[in-house]
């Protein structure tokens, strides 16, 4: 390969069951050479097989690995599964022509030929092509991968092969293995075409058929000629040209698909940039997200398992709920300002809200008006959910009374609530089911939290059993 021009880590394997016997074979590279991969197409030319392989790219976003928080959470992808394998054109096996013949089948096994009950003779079929599955697996957390590669292939079946006598010892031909793409827990998958729904995997292990290989082929006997086949066996006999078309594999199935992750969480932290969720998931969880003293730290959302409930027969042995950390939302952000929009998606999932509201900022009570504003603009369901209040950096404050100032200011109830948007209060919007003022950076307040929050979620829980009996 080397005297090609090719790289010397580079190697090929040129050859095919179908390449006619007696012919030379040429190859043909085209095209600048990729890492990526390469395109082969057969064809024929004069006395020669010609290969013709052509170098293919693959198109990545430029600035996929600058900002890798525009695309972990969607992409479209090609599959398609792999062809079946072609059957074969046999021939009745002949009669040992001596005992020395005879003898020499008995050593190799030859019985008699595989029969069904029906009394017809069992042919060997093309393998099946391989079948596309995608898995969620929880130790994926984006679609990023997806993105570097956006076509997928499973393998073609096998062939039956070149053998042009049956035999009792022919089966059928391999199957191709099936191509497994693994994707995030919470990925929803679609197909592109229609939006059509096929699967929302949304625990580990769940898994989707996307694409079914394609059937192998039928063999089938060769018109006899010497010899004819007893009638009461029964076979497949080609009888005109055009029957050998039946021995080809069925194609596999092409289909472009949209995955779209939707993270699976219990609770979501939201807040203003710089409120302090990503230390307050650091506080409750094993979790480490950056954490530091400038806007918009976190770019992705982060997955943290709170503490186990030390009060539940286990005595807290098994994690608690999750509770996912979204990059912090500004004023418009559903307009499409700052990076709020496209993590707002991330709520869906969630049973319970926690509002983070930096308690030593100018407004605070202003700042928690934003974000349920934020929510009821990007969907109103959101706001039917229970919330939490947790007003974080207690220790930046030194003014006495002013926590259970803002307490009550955030809890106060008008007579007639008012959605006008030159006089929204904070009651304008649902009740918090709890206020709870906490310093997430020195671990002050946390237990108050989890109390809050495995209260609100039981009482959930309960409300579902009592929905389902």
């Amino acid at each position: 390969m080397a005297s090609l021009g090719l790289p010397s880590s580079s190697s090929f394997t040129v050859g095919s069951s179908r390449s006619l016997p007696g012919r030379r074979v040429l190859i043909e590279f085209g095209g600048a050479w990729t890492r990526q991969g390469v395109g082969l197409r057969l064809r024929s030319k004069g006395s020669f097989v010609v290969y013709s392989v052509a170098a293919t790219k693959e198109v990545v976003p430029a600035n996929l690995e600058k900002e890798p928080h525009k695309y972990f959470d969607q992409v479209t992808i090609i599959v398609r599964s792999g062809d079946g394998g072609d059957g074969a054109i046999l021939s009745m096996p002949k009669p040992p022509a001596d005992k020395e013949e005879a003898k020499k089948r008995k050593k190799l096994n030859w019985g008699p030929l595989r029969k069904a009950p029906d009394g017809s003779i069992l042919l060997p079929m093309g393998g099946h092509g391989g079948d596309v599955v995608i898995a969620a697996d929880e130790n994926a957390d984006s679609l990023l991968e997806f993105h570097k590669k956006k076509r997928y292939n499973a393998r073609r079946g096998s062939d039956v092969g070149a053998v042009k006598i049956l035999t009792p010892r022919l089966r059928d031909a391999g199957a191709a293995p099936t191509l497994k793409l693994y994707v995030p827990v919470g990925t929803v998958v679609k197909q592109k075409t229609g939006s059509k729904l096929l699967a929302d995997l949304t625990k580990p292990g769940d898994k989707i058929l996307v694409a079914r290989g394609g059937r192998g082929g039928m063999s089938m006997l060769n018109n006899p000629v010497s010899r004819k086949v007893p009638q009461k066996l029964i076979a497949p006999i080609v009888t005109d040209p055009r029957d050998k078309t039946l021995i080809k594999g069925v194609p596999g199935e092409e289909l472009v698909l949209e995955l779209t992750l939707r993270v699976v969480a219990d609770i979501g932290l939201v807040g203003l940039p710089n409120a302090g969720k990503s230390s307050l998931l650091a506080a409750v969880s094993q979790a480490r997200p950056d954490i530091a003293a400038y806007p918009f730290t976190t770019l992705m959302p982060n997955l943290g398992r709170l503490q186990g409930d030390p009060e539940t027969p286990d005595g807290g042995l098994c994690g608690g709920a999750t509770m996912a950390d979204l990059p912090g939302l500004i004023k418009d952000a559903h307009l499409g300002k700052g990076l709020g929009r496209m993590f707002l998606r991330h709520l869906r999932r969630t049973r319970l809200i926690l509002h983070v509201v930096d308690a030593s900022a100018d407004n605070p009570v202003e700042d928690y008006k934003v974000l349920c504003e934020e929510l009821r603009m990007y969907n109103p369901e959101y706001l039917d959910r229970p919330h939490i209040v947790v007003l974080n950096k207690l220790d930046l404050i030194q003014e006495k009374g002013r926590v259970e100032a803002i307490k009550q200011r955030i809890l106060e109830v008008p007579d007639v609530p008012s959605m006008q948007d030159d006089d929204r209060t904070a009651r304008s919007y649902p009740r918090a089911a709890a206020v709870v003022g906490i310093s997430a950076l020195k671990r002050e307040g946390i237990s108050n939290v989890l109390k809050q929050v495995r209260r609100i979620l039981k009482i959930l829980e309960q409300a579902e059993e009592g929905d389902q009996a």
